[in-house]
């Protein structure tokens, strides 16, 4: 009888983190994909809590959130929409965190095309420049201003190629629709393939990635604990590994 009851005990323990763990909701800026998938599987192995992930244009999330979409943590590529949010009702007040400093790189799948200083751009023989859209992704702002003050955008104007988001941005370059374009350095980090430029961070205003806890998930344990997990150690370090910036 003590044998038994002594069972139930540790079946009764091994079972009480899993009937505590929840999950959260994540919008997350199409940049951050292969970070927070990483991120995700250290969260859950760690804290039991699980993140389901969405991914896509900072913008189109921005105006999904505030039609009422589901999403209870909000990862932007930018910090003005996470602090839009907290101010206009959405997020909740005083949660709003930078979690990550992006970081723009010009890339070819070409490993001979692109130079140490990005004289490519100035050639008349590139026929395509792939951006992803600088209405709705951060990073596209960021590359727009960049060919700017580089003195070429006017050049270029008409060669430029939209992405949705920086990942579509990413399957132009890649698939060689466009032999170069700008996206996220995070998105090339971790492989050796083609050739790319880090941009001049004095080109482009500081892509300040901010995080935000949303009103839907004001009072759910594992949304908050997704964003106290995103500042310890084990996830900096990830964030590092994949080219961004932190504080």
């Amino acid at each position: 009888m003590k044998t038994t009851k002594a069972l139930l005990a540790l079946v009764f323990l091994a079972a009480a983190p899993a009937a505590q763990a929840g999950e959260t909701l994540v919008a997350v800026a199409a940049n951050f994909t292969a970070a927070a998938s990483e991120i995700g599987e250290r969260f859950q192995a760690e804290t039991g809590h699980s993140a389901k992930f969405s991914f896509g244009a900072t913008g189109q999330f921005y105006t999904q959130i505030t039609q009422g979409a589901p999403f209870e943590v909000f990862l932007a590529a930018d910090d003005e929409r996470p602090s839009l949010a907290e101010a206009e009702g959405y997020g909740v007040p005083g949660s709003v965190f930078t979690y990550a400093i992006g970081k723009l790189v010009l890339w070819s799948a070409d490993p001979s095309l692109i130079d140490g200083e990005g004289k490519v751009l100035e050639r008349d023989d590139i026929a395509r420049v792939a951006i992803a859209n600088p209405v709705t992704a951060p990073y596209g702002a960021a590359a727009v201003e960049a060919m700017k003050n580089m003195g070429l955008y006017e050049k270029l104007d008409s060669r430029i190629v939209q992405g949705s988001n920086i990942t579509q941005a990413h399957q132009f370059i890649a698939t060689g629709n466009a032999p170069v374009g700008f996206v996220a350095l995070a998105q090339i980090a971790l492989e050796d393939k083609g050739s790319k430029w880090l941009v001049p961070e004095d080109l482009y205003t500081p892509i300040r990635q901010d995080a935000v806890l949303l009103k839907k998930g004001e009072d759910n344990k594992a949304a908050r604990a997704f964003l106290d997990f995103l500042k310890s150690p084990a996830a900096l370090e990830i964030i590092r590994k994949y080219g961004y910036g932190t504080e």
